[in-house]
């Protein structure tokens, strides 16, 4: 008997990504209980990612895809791309034919739908999974032909058959999990003080112009309030240093004061420290963001972008403040006051900090990356 083989595939984003990861990792931990061989496969766009794959003992095959675009303006360039897309339906057609995996995972985004229609051809049971409160295109197209659709949000239900869906929640990485520190200590870590607030803001991998710019143009009275960690993103991080310290110059700020500020270019293996240093945390609106804070308990100001895809942020983000766990800034509306003052009412009151804190951990799942192995192992017969 062969060994058990599971193929991945998903857009090559970290918010596609890290959740696949999580997942292959609980499926891994529930073969090696049960003494089943296996191998994992990944099939998909070229990715940054690739050392992290590795690490999970993930092979990676890739395979270039268009983009779908559901917008108006993008309608011309899909028409562009059919030739490209049925080239890559033709060669995931023949990828699968050599690995003919028992299992498909697939995560979404560009690249995942010619791989699950390959999988649905050939009779290879599909697990979709989608991380937002409005699923993607992709997703969409993909739950036709999967067996089973899993889903973060519970609102993305009714977007798939019952017989299909289930809700699981989004899975968050175990080495995030188990980094979790007390706030003195990673404070500490961190190089800030453990007796005073600190406010982490997320700016995400590429870093958002609006949210760091806004920063860097309050820093003095966001100071005022907490200290403050800043991810502003690699190709803003040189950009951001600078006109950070130069905010700060000739201003009322004290030395200690300004010391409350670090910017970072991106976290890695310090997310985990990050999270549990932060009091509160101030981000876009992603899926990804918003379980690994809620992972850590952590009370939000969510700025959804404006211009994300079926507006699927802005959804999210009223979904995690109506559970309680935080509150929504629209990037229309993000004016100092405004920002400043939610903040205050977070760090300021006990009282509102615990109850935010306690609606944020309860949003979290923390079984979906058991769940979701669960229904992905279901598949395949092990005896």
């Amino acid at each position: 008997m062969r060994d058990i083989r599971i193929l991945f595939t998903g857009g090559g984003s970290g918010g596609h990504l890290y959740p696949l990861l999580a997942t292959a990792e609980a499926v891994a931990k529930k073969l090696l209980k049960e003494g089943s061989p296996f191998e994992f496969h990944y099939l998909g766009p070229p990715t940054e990612h690739e050392e992290a794959f590795q690490k999970a003992g993930i092979r990676m095959h890739a395979i270039g895809a268009p983009k779908i675009r559901r917008y108006a303006s993008g309608m011309f360039r899909n028409l562009l791309d059919i030739p490209k897309f049925f080239g890559s339906i033709f060669r995931a057609l023949a990828k699968l034919y050599v690995l003919m995996p028992d299992a498909v995972f697939s995560k979404g985004g560009p690249g995942a739908f010619p791989v699950v229609f390959a999988a649905w051809f050939y009779r290879i049971p599909v697990l979709v999974h989608d991380s937002d409160a409005i699923p993607g295109l992709t997703n969409l197209l993909s739950g036709r032909f999967a067996r089973r659709v899993a889903v973060s949000f519970e609102p993305a239900m009714r977007y798939f058959p019952k017989r299909k869906v289930l809700l699981t929640g989004n899975p968050v990485r175990v080495e995030l999990l188990e980094g979790k520190m007390t706030p003195a200590q990673a404070k500490e870590a961190m190089g800030f003080r453990p007796d005073v607030s600190l406010v982490l803001i997320l700016g995400g991998s590429q870093g958002s112009e609006r949210i760091n710019e806004f920063v860097v143009l309050n820093l003095r009275d966001i100071l005022g309030v907490s200290q403050v960690l800043h991810q502003t993103g690699t190709s803003n991080f040189r950009n951001i240093q600078k006109l950070s310290q130069a905010a700060m110059l000739g201003t009322s700020v004290g030395a200690e004061a300004a010391a409350g500020y670090k910017a970072v270019p991106y976290f890695e293996d310090d997310m985990a420290a990050a999270l549990s240093a932060a009091d509160a945390v101030v981000a876009r609106a992603g899926s990804g963001t918003i379980f690994e804070a809620a992972a850590f308990s952590k009370p939000m100001i969510l700025i959804p972008l404006e211009e994300s895809a079926n507006d699927h942020q802005r959804a999210n983000a009223y979904e995690f403040a109506n559970a309680g766990g935080g509150v929504v800034i629209e990037e229309a509306n993000l004016q100092p006051a405004i920002l400043l003052s939610e903040l205050r009412k977070i760090l300021s009151d006990p009282g509102v900090h615990a109850k935010m804190s306690a609606a944020s951990a309860a949003f979290f799942r923390s079984q979906a990356s058991e769940n979701l192995a669960d229904a992905l192992l279901g598949f395949i017969s092990r005896k």
